[in-house]
């Protein structure tokens, strides 16, 4: 295996100029997602041929850990392959990945959903933002350039009243802040305190920004477009609404009392 920084990588002895996207990671979650891995991957590879991916398996039972272990052993330079033995959510499986990826000195880590609504072809967006000085850039759908398709109405419903949910009760300016399509310096989460995470589903992306944000970091947003799965179903069910709802609650009613007594940042 050769990963950068590491023995058979990339050289020690970096330039001061080297861009932060130079050494980037995109960390790819996957439950059943078997019709959809090899499509994505190969579609990372075209589109950003110098980054890695680490698929995280959360235990499939359709075969998808071993199409990936085939992937990697096709491509052993880039394509890593995490094994989890059973299926413990969305925010579980990126936080295995963020400390898999910042043990091997990336310096960038992505995050993104592995059937094919992120489109690689737009992560140099991203990876631009992070290279002009941003700390944590967010995939929007929601800004100016931001689309969303094939989505049904319900389910565009439900993502708007998320966002407004969550942008009035935590008092922040960002339009999607559920959004999974993002990318983070490893300097971001280093000092956010991981090992107190526990959300899942949307409410880990939220739960990421708002700490983000609260330690000071830059977060911005960049236009994407997200497109349905056309493959699989989604892994959303009302346990995660519900468990995003409550968070959400208590950290904006947290963050107000602390402004209250004057304890805030």
């Amino acid at each position: 295996m050769s990963v950068p920084g590491g023995p058979g990588g990339q050289e020690a002895g970096r330039e001061a100029t080297e861009k932060p996207s130079a050494r980037t990671l995109v960390i790819i979650p996957t439950y059943n997602e078997r019709d959809n891995l090899l499509k994505i991957v190969g579609r990372v590879n075209d589109a950003a041929p110098a980054v890695h991916v680490l698929i995280v398996d959360d235990g499939s039972p359709d075969g998808t850990g071993r199409l990936a272990d085939e992937l990697a052993l096709a491509d052993p330079d880039r394509v890593h392959v995490m094994h989890r033995s059973s299926k413990d959510g969305l925010g579980a499986a990126y936080l295995a990945g963020f400390a898999w990826g910042l043990s091997r000195q990336y310096t960038v880590l992505v995050e993104m959903d592995a059937d094919g609504s992120h489109a690689p072809e737009q992560l140099h967006r991203l990876l631009d933002a992070i290279d002009a000085g941003a700390d944590l850039v967010i995939g929007s759908r929601y800004v100016d350039g931001g689309e969303v398709r094939n989505w049904p109405r319900r389910r565009l419903v439900l993502s708007r009243t998320a966002n407004g949910y969550s942008r009035i009760l935590l008092g922040v300016d960002i339009h999607d802040i559920t959004a999974g399509y993002r990318a983070y310096r490893r300097e971001v989460l280093e000092k956010i305190d991981l090992a107190a995470v526990d959300s899942k589903g949307y409410g880990f992306q939220v739960d990421l920004t708002w700490r983000s944000i609260n330690a000071g970091f830059t977060v911005i947003e960049v236009p994407i477009t997200f497109t349905e799965r056309e493959h699989g179903v989604s892994k959303m069910d009302g346990s995660t609404i519900r468990e995003a709802i409550l968070k959400v609650a208590q950290w904006g009613l947290r963050a107000r009392l602390d402004r209250a007594r004057g304890t805030a940042r």
